[in-house]
């Protein structure tokens, strides 16, 4: 499960996920028949007019994929529905692993009932000698001084906080007026304090099941009830009391004055690409014409745009960035849609879940970004002139679904090696879709790119009683491997992945032609004494690393894991040299 669902929603999933029944295309997203076929708004029809009709066939556990008896390994399927119904498979374990596993990683401390089960953005922010780091979702934030991450505590909470019972504040979707998603932090230097961008967006899940059959709840999201853009805060310390709103924009460009409600578009996905100075990227789809998109829950391809943050108070749209297979009703554009094998399989997501990433900041000479644009592919851009970006490169793989493909985008190796990684990650469970694969790119010439190499699929650590990590139960696959917001960016030679089932990876990726697995963490499931037994299967799903004091952060469904590994060196427990945001000079 990849949701952030009120918990009468959950509830209701998850007691479908346990009937584990095979579920055909008109019912397969939340195990429910949600009838015919009804589409009203104009821009869906359009896109359904205009694209075949291709789902998925369910394929048959054990049958059509599963364990070969031969090798202990598994064969994934095909290609599979969105589901969270994952059907069991034959010699998957029938019980949680209470095991943990790790090679090359320590143990520094656990901090129970943080987030939620489903998700968390993470950053960290310095203040006055301490360090503090933030957890969020759409539906809590916990703020912890970590100074010592050993003996970390909750400093400030908001929102539900889960326990065996479940959430202690129940969380409707539909009803958000102003919770925000991803964050960055960077230093001003015209403000010569930290700043905090939020970024709006429509919520991705628990808002409706399939787009084609619900068309209440598709006008509910043209009309969406908070803001579709983003915020930009003052920090005047590090808990939200203590915050300045400085801006409200929407990502609805055309309509920057559009109220609440009336304003098109996604809004700003995720985090967004700021260093402080003047250029801000972000992932965000600008009016409802962006929409060429299977996702069966979601109603946008987003695409890129780039912001004048020059002075963080008055924030100015400069440009907005599209690849061809986006735009309803632009004849190029649908052309290379229809194009897409994937068209028409009301399952794939198409266009960016992540805004354009750089190695460096366009101020101190970064020029060539990159993005993952989902079933449309990968990217490379020229920014040498940020308010005429050019697309250099792209390149497409064979597609994977259900599932995303090409979502998050790791540079943490490019300026040394010329070679950035890309990947997808699962959204079902039980191992019910294709394998994600991470993919080390060749980008030394970014406008001819290649896959060089695919990371190592990880395999059972000496001890385990599966074959398999299929065979654990849950999600296999990556997740992100915590993005520009870490302190120092990244260790040369190394990366962390968040693994789902598989816990934390660590992959050397001194020769990014041979990646290899160097260390790992794999924590024991949670128990229904924690959490309810619906949420065991998201397992560890995201990860933020302190480079600059070798404190790895994982997070799992029951709690945080603070991580310490001889492959990044001795961990500091006591605050930074450096305060972070690290202060960067006005150009």
């Amino acid at each position: 499960m990849k949701r952030s669902f009120g918990i009468k929603a959950v509830g209701v999933a998850m007691a479908a996920l346990l009937n584990a029944t095979v579920l055909t295309p008109a019912n397969a997203q939340h195990g429910q028949d949600l009838g015919p076929i009804n589409v009203v708004d104009p821009w869906l029809k359009a896109w359904q007019d205009a694209t075949p009709e291709n789902p998925p066939t369910p394929p048959t556990p054990g049958v059509d994929y599963g364990m070969d008896p031969e090798t202990g390994a598994f064969r994934h399927p095909v290609a599979t529905p969105l589901t969270t119904s994952a059907p069991s498979f034959p010699g998957q374990l029938d019980h949680w692993d209470q095991k943990s596993y790790a090679k090359n990683v320590h143990v520094v401390g656990f901090y129970p009932a943080v987030t939620s089960p489903w998700h968390a953005w993470a950053s960290v922010v310095d203040f006055e000698g301490k360090r503090f780091l933030y957890t969020h979702d759409r539906d809590y934030l916990r703020i912890m001084d970590v100074t010592d991450p050993r003996q970390a505590k909750i400093v400030w909470s908001q929102g539900g906080v889960w326990s065996a019972e479940g959430s202690s504040e129940d969380f409707d979707s539909s009803a958000v007026t102003d919770y925000f998603g991803g964050v960055t932090i960077a230093w001003s230097p015209s403000l010569q304090r930290n700043v905090l961008v939020a970024s709006y967006e429509i919520g991705r899940f628990g808002l409706m099941d399939d787009k084609r059959r619900q068309p209440d709840k598709v006008e509910a999201q043209r009309h969406y009830n908070s803001l579709k853009g983003f915020k930009v805060y003052a920090m005047n310390g590090p808990t939200p009391d203590q915050w300045e709103l400085i801006a409200t924009r929407t990502t609805d460009y055309r309509h920057p004055d559009a109220p609440i409600g009336e304003q098109q578009g996604s809004g700003a996905l995720d985090g967004v690409t700021w260093w402080g100075g003047k250029y801000m990227l972000l992932s965000a789809a600008p009016d409802d014409s962006y929409g060429l998109t299977e996702y069966p829950d979601y109603l946008y391809s987003p695409g890129y745009q780039v912001w004048d943050m020059a002075d963080p108070a008055d924030p100015k749209f400069i440009t907005q960035v599209t690849v061809p297979g986006q735009v309803l009703g632009d004849p190029e554009s649908m052309a290379a849609y229809l194009a897409n094998p994937r068209a028409g399989n009301r399952t794939s997501w198409m266009g960016s879940r992540t805004p354009i990433v750089l190695s460096q900041p366009l101020e101190d000479g970064g020029k060539i970004g990159f993005g993952g644009m989902g079933g449309l592919g990968f990217y490379s851009f020229d920014l040498s002139d940020p308010a005429q970006p050019k697309t250099l490169g792209h390149i497409s793989v064979p597609p994977s679904y259900a599932g995303t493909e090409f979502d998050n985008v790791d540079v943490s190796q490019y300026d040394r090696t010329g070679f950035v990684f890309s990947n997808g990650y699962p959204m079902n469970e039980n191992c019910y879709e294709p394998y994600k694969d991470i993919f080390s790119i060749d980008a030394r010439d970014p406008a001819n790119l290649r896959v060089a190499a695919k990371f190592p699929r990880p395999t059972p650590p000496p001890g385990a009683e599966f074959t398999d990590f299929c065979q654990r139960r849950g999600s296999f696959g990556p997740k992100r491997s915590g993005g520009l917001g870490q302190p120092e960016y990244g260790r040369q030679g190394i990366v962390t992945y968040a693994f789902y089932n598989a816990g934390i990876q660590l992959f050397d990726v001194s020769n990014p032609e041979q990646p290899t697995i160097a260390g790992y963490f794999v924590p024991r499931f949670a128990n229904e004494t924690e959490v309810p037994e619906y949420t065991f299967g998201n397992s560890t799903f995201a990860v933020f690393t302190e480079y600059d004091r070798n404190i790895i952060w994982a997070f799992s469904v029951n709690g945080v894991y603070a991580l310490s590994s001889p492959l990044l060196g001795e961990p500091k427990f006591t605050a930074p040299d450096k305060p972070w945001p690290e202060r960067r000079q006005a150009q």
